[in-house]
């Protein structure tokens, strides 16, 4: 800690007094939104502000008055309970986000509600609240800008040159996921990734001391990481010393431990859990505000000294982004083609033709499995795409996800000596294939940074079942409306010999319970293209594929609909006059009515098959394509599907049928599997039979 001398200049001694008066600003336009909303956070404010105020006015690039700037540093409030911090720097720097709107702090349609929000906040660059999911959002950013640097820089112009930065909390270092995150972040040596850690030994119910006493830093350290630690959290100049230390770190990422004490200056709140999840109350407010000097009135008071000086953010953000563009404008000259290509990434936009080499899958009878097919196109789209990158939990030989040719993404600085037989050039941030480990909720989470950074069509995969493991990001994604696919295999029972634990039953009914995911479930190859079409265009939803490990036939469309009708999410696979019975399945079960309607067929039985691979898609269709589909007065309907029959009474209605698991599976080959549990087309004709003959006796 640097020590003041005794005769310190007027100049340093005003600019403390101007730092002072602005970190107080932040914590008490914090705290005063928390009151005023009586509900909030108000501990962690009063003492990360030193850390937020020194990253916020001499560190962080960004540009108030154009928040998705490319090129700008990226922010995860981690500790997203600490919102109204993030609030309160948004305002006082410049963003378009109100007075009013800070003190209408978790209300009603405001911009400021309870845990941050993206979309609806400018400048929030993530939705954060449930703990470690910001964390693993930040490392995702960070190989998002190490990728894109490394794909688009080239000598004397750094197109692409930001650091992500994140504030983190006790509870979410204790979060599985973080560690998960903070293994491969270390592992992969992302030296532009800088996390505070507001250390301040409480979480909502009690002091750390009863449950995480682990040493952190040896953790850190441990995982490969800088760690920088200091005891004050109000320490501005320290705290300016340790971002910088940590900026000039190349190979790893940082942890900065800063001691803090949360609701600090509060006479009986500091330092305990009191201060965490609730106001401090009308007159501890008071009490805390005369302890750190401040006017106990008005609330929501901004000095026109510390608003003038946080207010620099914007012209100086202008400028930076000014200094930016004509970078861009020189790089444009000299590599014309990569500018054009970064200039559409930067936008969002696809390549023309992207899909133009996906192939087309010829009839068989034998045919493949879908996450066979799945593999193929992934190749053909990962060859269009440049920002189509990924991987799998350490599956990718299972899931077929692997992008061949296309390099790992892996700081050549970890495999230095160690190639083994690697070829050169294979290890490198310009790699497509990031290798996850066993880490299925760092993956999702880190999937999410990487679509939230911009630019970046992501992709993870894993077995269907493990998507427990990921489901708090997925959910995030969905609340994001972001767009990235995840590759879910061995979708079934179907799977064979693995057994019970790795057998998905209620997962397919979980996925689809989850609003704004799309689940979809194709029956073939071609239903595959298709789904991955939609999967990549799918601009503000995430994107699920259910995919088998057993073969499928690959339908012959000169015969069944085209499969390009799967974006209704639902159609008509083939058809008869004034069909007795409706058949509907989705993925493998498809072929099994195919086969029903044939038997039916022989007894005279007219039957309209149905594909339902995407129930979200087929919901977001009119009534009358709903109805054309599924007419009202057709009431004789079976649904085939190797899952829980939940939701499927929506489209068999109150007469018809479910032929699903309602139980665990067990271990045995797939075709026994199938035959013990009924998924055979003779069994749907003969439920099919009794259907038909239950509903005539009963008209």
């Amino acid at each position: 800690m640097i020590q003041a001398t005794e005769k310190e200049p007027k100049t340093i001694i005003d600019q403390k007094e101007l730092d002072q008066l602005c970190i107080n600003t932040i914590r008490f336009l914090s705290v005063d939104a928390v009151q005023k909303a009586n509900s909030g956070h108000p501990g962690l404010p009063l003492g990360a502000a030193p850390m937020a105020y020194v990253l916020w006015t001499k560190y962080l690039k960004h540009n108030p008055l154009n928040p998705h700037w490319f090129n700008r540093d990226r922010f995860v409030l981690s500790a997203g309970h600490g919102s109204a911090l993030l609030y309160s720097l948004l305002h006082l720097t410049g963003y378009n986000l109100t007075l009013d709107q800070v003190t209408r702090f978790r209300q009603w349609k405001s911009m400021t509600p309870g845990h941050p929000e993206r979309g609806i906040t400018p400048g929030v660059e993530t939705t954060t609240g449930p703990l470690g999911q910001g964390f693993a959002n930040g490392v995702g950013m960070a190989i998002a800008e190490a990728y894109l640097a490394a794909h688009y820089n080239k000598p004397s112009f750094k197109i692409i040159d930001n650091y992500t930065y994140g504030l983190v909390s006790d509870g979410d270092l204790m979060e599985g996921i973080a560690s998960e995150a903070a293994s491969l972040a270390g592992h992969l040596k992302l030296g532009k990734l800088i996390y505070l850690y507001d250390n301040n030994h409480i979480t909502l119910s009690a002091s750390t001391q009863v449950s995480f006493t682990e040493d952190v830093q040896k953790r850190f350290e441990a995982y490969g990481w800088q760690t920088i630690w200091l005891n004050d959290g109000n320490d501005t100049e320290a705290i300016d010393k340790a971002i910088q230390e940590a900026r000039d770190e190349a190979e790893r990422p940082s942890l900065i431990l800063v001691r803090t004490h949360i609701g600090y200056g509060s006479p009986h709140k500091q330092d305990t859990f009191a201060a965490h999840g609730s106001p401090l109350g009308v007159e501890e407010v008071k009490l805390t505000k005369t302890n750190l000097g401040w006017p106990t009135e008005p609330p929501f008071l901004i000095p026109e000294k510390a608003l003038v000086h946080f207010r620099k953010a914007a012209p100086k953000g202008k400028e930076e982004e000014h200094k930016w563009n004509n970078l861009l404008s020189d790089y444009r000259k000299k590599y014309a083609e990569a500018a054009d290509e970064l200039e559409q990434v930067i936008k969002g936009e696809l390549p023309k033709n992207w899909d133009s080499e996906i192939p087309v899958f010829p009839t068989d009878k034998k045919g493949m499995a879908t996450r066979v097919a799945s593999g193929k196109i992934m190749q053909s789209i990962g060859k269009s795409l440049p920002t189509f990158i990924g991987g799998s939990a350490d599956l990718n030989s299972s899931t077929h996800t692997e992008l061949k040719d296309m390099g790992n993404f892996e700081n050549p600085i970890t495999h230095k000596g160690d190639t083994q037989g690697a070829v050169e050039g294979e290890w490198n941030y310009d790699g497509r294939n990031i290798h996850f480990g066993v880490r299925e909720h760092a993956m999702a989470g880190i999937c999410n940074g990487l679509s939230a950074y911009g630019g970046i069509h992501p992709f993870c995969s894993t077995f269907l079942v493990f998507s427990d493991y990921m489901r708090p990001s997925m959910r995030l994604a969905a609340i994001m409306d972001l767009n990235l696919t995840y590759v879910f295999t061995h979708d079934s029972i179907g799977l064979g010999e693995d057994g019970t634990t790795h057998q998905p039953i209620e997962h397919l009914a979980s996925l689809r319970a989850m609003p704004e995911l799309v689940v979809i479930r194709p029956c073939d190859a071609n239903e595959t293209a298709t789904a991955w079409r939609v999967a990549i265009m799918s601009k503000d939803k995430p994107v699920a594929l259910i995919l088998t490990r057993q073969e499928v036939p690959t339908l012959d469309r000169s015969r069944f609909a085209p499969a390009d009708r799967l974006v209704y999410g639902g159609y008509i696979l083939e058809d008869a006059a004034e069909p007795e019975i409706i058949l509907i399945a989705t993925g493998s079960e498809v072929s099994l009515i195919v086969g029903a309607a044939e038997l039916l067929k022989k007894q005279g039985i007219r039957t309209r098959l149905v594909s339902m691979p995407s129930w979200e898609l087929f919901e977001k269709q009119s009534v009358k394509y709903k109805n054309e589909i599924l007419p009202p007065a057709i009431t004789s309907r079976i649904a085939v599907e190797a899952g829980v029959s939940m939701g499927w009474e929506r489209y068999v209605g109150q007469e018809g049928e479910v032929i699903s698991m309602e139980k665990f599976g067990s271990s045995a080959p797939a075709e026994v599997l199938m035959k013990e549990y009924g998924f055979t087309a003779q069994n749907i004709y003969e439920r099919a039979i009794t259907l038909i003959k239950r509903l005539k006796d009963k008209s």
